[in-house]
């Protein structure tokens, strides 16, 4: 049974965390990308410290390390455990309003009577398995930030655990909190000597009870179309519209190859940003794939669609540039089972039925994993992330709290 006081502790912190700014955006040429994620960083390095946790606040990189030793091990392997500090930058995420509804009831929540905002429970069907349990919400004008503070929730309230029961015994735990993951910062930044772990394992993703040991592969492509602009009553056999060209280029990506159209571990195209106009065009877009072969045979065909205009137009008009994000974690994971059998064990020891599936995104763990840290990825228990409608059960946070300290005492 959960430690009730996991509870409390982990629906106060999320309450706190929620109300801080942490809103990343899209790269622009500095991490992290927004200033307000250190306010978040110089709270949990404090919290720490207060907590009499050996930390450090990494200011510049707007980094959070803390360390518990191990206590009654004879052979101690060093874990880390880590989460995301910023939220996505798809929907609103200032002045986050996080309240508690108490022992939910079935049906549709009202989030904020004054707009009449409300969250209908024919929409959200996962509700339902909430019944009778207190949820944090948000007044429905901004998103949550559940994802991924319910990690840290959980991260802290372990870390005060061990703390308040010196006896108790674990291996040597290692925190990490990073900005950015939302917009592929993949904890760039983190010092991996420094954070002295052999293993990790990442803390985040929805529904409590899952894990993913393996993620897309991902790229991002821009693509440049120049055109020709001249006045339309003089246009015939001058004028080369990069409208045009952008609406062929965009003709040639398979219909059905979209995220709106894929499940499991089916790849996608997908467009994020059109801008055009006659003289110029771009297209930025995504490319998504669990198969390493899929996933660079959907890069070539991005530069086979622009040779083929390019040879229509007789010259080169329309170019491919791509960027690698992050690989699937499968590759380096798959080396390290004992990894994953730990993890179903914490979950079964907690009283939860393991469950797991490719996971249709990227973690911080793609990224570290392949740089020497492999990290598989616990789900951090929240609900409809990166939306208005996001929700965190408290009983999932307490419950992630007593998987970690099964995960940690293995």
């Amino acid at each position: 049974m959960t430690h009730p006081e996991f509870h409390r502790q982990t629906e106060e912190r999320l309450l706190r965390y929620a109300a801080v700014t942490t809103q990343s955006k899209q790269f622009d040429g500095t991490w992290p990308t927004t200033p307000c994620q250190r306010d978040l960083a110089k709270l949990l390095y404090e919290e720490l410290h207060a907590l009499g946790i050996r930390a450090r606040y990494d200011e510049e990189h707007c980094l959070v390390y803390g360390w518990l030793p191990a206590v009654g091990v004879t052979e101690d392997r060093p874990i880390a455990l880590i989460a995301h500090m910023d939220t996505a930058p798809d929907v609103k995420g200032r002045d986050v309003k996080p309240w508690v509804l108490r022992s939910y009831p079935g049906g549709d929540i009202l989030l904020n009577e004054a707009e009449g905002i409300v969250m209908r429970a024919a929409d959200y069907p996962n509700l339902e398995q909430y019944r009778g349990q207190d949820l944090v919400l948000t007044d429905g004008t901004t998103l949550l930030g559940g994802d991924d503070k319910a990690a840290i929730a959980a991260l802290m309230t372990l870390a005060e655990y061990y703390m308040d029961h010196p006896e108790l015994p674990h291996r040597s735990i290692c925190l990490a909190f990073t900005p950015d993951e939302e917009v592929g910062g993949l904890a760039r930044d983190l010092d991996l000597k420094l954070l002295g772990a052999e293993f990790a394992y990442t803390i985040d993703g929805d529904h409590l009870g899952w894990y993913q040991d393996q993620t897309f592969n991902a790229a991002e492509a821009l693509v440049t179309i120049t055109g020709r602009s001249v006045h339309p009553a003089t246009a015939k056999g001058i004028m080369i519209n990069a409208v045009d060209l952008a609406a062929d280029f965009l003709a040639c990506l398979p219909r059905l190859e979209k995220p709106q159209y894929s499940s499991g571990t089916e790849g996608f195209y997908y467009v994020t940003d059109l801008k055009a106009d006659c003289e110029r065009a771009e297209i930025r877009l995504i490319v998504r794939d669990f198969d390493a072969l899929g996933f660079q045979v959907r890069q070539d065909m991005l530069q086979v669609y622009a040779k083929m205009l390019n040879q229509r137009l007789g010259e080169e008009r329309v170019t491919v540039e791509l960027k690698q994000q992050y690989r699937n974690m499968g590759e380096v994971l798959s080396r390290y089972p004992f990894l994953v059998s730990d993890l179903e064990a914490a979950i079964r020891a907690a009283g939860l039925e393991p469950r797991s599936e490719p996971f249709r995104g990227g973690t911080d763990g793609s990224a570290l994993s392949f740089r020497g840290l492999p990290s598989p990825n616990l789900s951090a228990g929240y609900e409809n992330a990166h939306g208005r409608f996001e929700f965190v059960p408290v009983a999932s946070m307490a419950k992630n709290v007593e998987i970690l300290i099964h995960l940690t005492e293995r």
